[in-house]
């Protein structure tokens, strides 16, 4: 049962290897593509493992910027190319931004399942 863990000021990312499924919670406001660079390279090496489903549990991200947006989208065009990956992202109605924005994921990979709860 392993589980690793990228962390930040205002962030934590785990990752839960046994179910491939990704938290995130607090506040993804970092300053570009650099400072996303670990997060991206953890999202990379979790699809590269071609798993049957990885799913992404946003439910407790409360804030993502602009620069955040694009890292997830990029992920989802990487996972669309794959053809075999399922993708399942976990969102709250009670956080205002995840309403517009996964939906937006679901143009990028219309496999992906949404479930906003």
């Amino acid at each position: 049962m392993g589980i690793q863990e990228i962390k930040g000021e205002d962030y934590r990312i785990q990752y839960d290897l046994e179910s491939v499924t990704l938290t995130f919670q607090g506040e993804l406001s970092l300053s570009g593509p650099p400072e996303y660079a670990p997060i991206a390279e953890l999202l990379d090496e979790v699809a590269n493992g071609e798993p049957p489903t990885i799913t992404l549990n946003l439910k407790q991200l409360e804030f993502v910027n602009s620069s955040g947006i694009s890292m997830l989208s990029k992920f989802v065009i990487s996972v669309r190319k794959k053809k075999t990956i399922q993708l399942l992202v976990l969102g709250s109605n009670d956080i205002p931004w995840q309403q517009k924005s996964l939906r937006n994921l679901e143009k990028l990979l219309p496999t992906l399942k949404l479930e906003l709860a």
